[in-house]
């Protein structure tokens, strides 16, 4: 054969792999509304820069006359590329070759990718469109998915793992999305579940729809698995270069720095609007994220997890031109108290901060933990644990500002001094005391109360004080006597000082005690 003819040979080959399960199929997966692997990928690397490898492998299943159907790639498509210049691995599972399910040959693929991710330190995405586990090669398709779990473990906290998801994840292959890092799902076209809606029907008799049991408005608010919910592929894979741009490709490197320190935001630009947005009264509602926008660098805010637990807001700003996490209660959701969904989802997020070196900014405004049977049955004692956990194990620069109420044990939680926060500022209307005015005073003017009630005079009494405790105990000047506050700030002067904060942590090293590791509260 001559070179010519080898040459012919290979660009068939090439584009017999490009068209995956062939023209009809790759037909009804366009028709279905959804992208095909490849075009996912032109979407979400910079253009040109794919590389793929594996092109030419296909399974070795010889059962149930597979020998016969094989399909160049095998149904997943693997290799690296960059977002916005920066190096990705990634893979794209192709639904037109046996609906995308895991073979063998298939999970060797993934896991050789995410072996050079780690190897590299480059972050690992995975584009996920399969119907699970490929049923003809039994337990060789089973220990492939073990393999895969088994490197999203290691590569947890090394390098960042997102999963996005844009069509069926069924079974076993939601566990490998679930141990990254970030989810993302399409409205109406992704689903995440362990059991189907058929198994669930004959096993226990509920007839629920595939929507209803793990569509995206499912996970996003009610279960907290996806982190972030779009309503096309197209402006998903736009965000998933958006958080890219985010983060750092390793644990070893720095987060990016967009221009130099405060270029075209002024480090000492003035917050003006945030006295506007503060109430007058401790007990009106506010948006969180107003104040957080306001402070960030060109106002930008990338929140995440927006439609779950939503009395606490997580997300990745830039202050100073450098990457922040970014956490606040949420007094416009719940009056901002923690539950039991917000502290699992902050927690989750300040550990990933953590790992990614990351720094955190935390806006406190907090009434308590949620009251209630619900709660304490649910196991808020625990789950409560794992934020306080979360925040006292960080070694990343830490700060925190008390924009107005921080009450009880939920002020120990939110990066308090006393779980080694660097920096604690207050804002001069702040709050600051075991609990609020009008809870306290029913336990320590108990006499006074009883003695007004019998007068006719219990209102005026207890609004007197409520007003002297609030004079007396819920301000920040005890804690700021106490060294527990750092400084009390004027509210336009957020920015500044947050900033000058940040560039004097630039260079923190902090050595816990010799561990293997430690016991989160699971």
């Amino acid at each position: 054969m001559s070179y010519s003819e080898k040459l012919k040979e290979l660009i068939a080959r090439e584009q017999k792999a490009d068209a995956g399960g062939g023209v009809e199929r790759l037909a009804k997966q366009r028709l279905a509304g959804k992208l095909t692997a490849r075009q996912r990928l032109e979407l979400l690397l910079d253009p040109g820069s794919f590389v793929e490898l594996d092109k030419f492998v296909v399974h070795r299943c010889l059962d149930f006359e597979m020998q016969n159907q094989k399909f160049l790639g095998d149904g997943v498509v693997t290799g690296y590329g960059t977002v916005s210049g920066r190096m990705v691995c990634v893979f794209s599972q192709d639904f037109s070759v046996f609906g995308g399910s895991l073979s063998g040959a298939h999970a060797s693929k993934i896991c050789k990718i995410m072996d050079m991710a780690l190897k590299v330190g480059a972050p690992m995405i995975g584009l996920n469109d399969s119907g699970g586990a490929r049923i003809q090669e039994g337990v060789e398709s089973l220990g492939g998915y073990a393999e895969i779990f088994w490197r999203n473990t290691q590569a947890s906290g090394v390098i960042p793992q997102i999963s996005v998801i844009l069509g069926p994840c069924a079974g076993g292959a939601v566990y490998s999305p679930a141990i990254t890092d970030f989810i993302f799902m399409v409205e109406n076209s992704s689903y995440m579940f362990v059991t189907g809606p058929d198994v669930i029907k004959t096993v226990t008799h509920e007839d629920v729809t595939k929507e209803a049991l793990g569509g995206a408005d499912t996970h996003s608010e009610k279960s907290g698995v996806c982190h972030f919910v779009d309503s096309s592929e197209l402006g998903c894979l736009q965000n998933v270069r958006k958080l890219v741009g985010f983060l750092p490709s390793n644990n070893l490197d720095d987060p990016p720095m967009r221009g130099r320190l405060g270029e075209d935001d002024p480090a000492d630009r003035l917050c003006n609007e945030i006295s506007k947005i503060l109430p007058d009264h401790s007990s009106k509602p506010y948006d969180m994220r107003k104040i957080i926008e306001n402070v960030m660098d060109h106002g930008e805010y990338f929140e995440v997890h927006s439609h779950y637990a939503q009395n606490i807001v997580v997300g990745f700003a830039r202050l100073g031109g450098g990457t922040v996490g970014v956490i606040g209660n949420q007094p416009a959701y719940l009056a901002g108290c923690l539950d039991i969904a917000a502290s699992l989802k902050a927690a989750r997020f300040v550990r990933f901060c953590d790992s990614f070196l990351i720094p955190l900014v935390t806006f406190v405004d907090v009434p308590g933990f949620l009251p209630g049977t619900a709660q304490e049955y649910g196991g808020i004692i625990k789950h409560g644990a794992k934020l306080l956990y979360a925040y006292a194990e960080a070694t990343v620069p830490k700060i925190a500002l008390i924009t107005r109420k921080a009450y009880g044990g939920a002020y120990d939680v939110m990066s308090s001094k006393h779980i080694r926060s660097d920096f604690n500022f207050a804002y001069p209307g702040a709050e600051i005391a075991v609990m609020g005015p009008e809870g306290a005073i029913n336990i320590l003017y108990r006499k006074e109360i009883a003695q007004a009630e019998k007068s006719g005079k219990l209102n005026e009494e207890r609004a007197r004080l409520v007003e002297h405790y609030r004079n007396t105990f819920a301000n920040p000047y005890k804690a700021a006597e106490l060294g527990y506050i750092d400084q009390i700030i004027r509210p336009e002067e957020t920015r500044r000082v947050l900033i000058n904060s940040l560039k004097s942590l630039v260079g923190k090293r902090e050595q816990g005690p010799s561990r293997k590791h430690g016991n989160i509260p699971l």
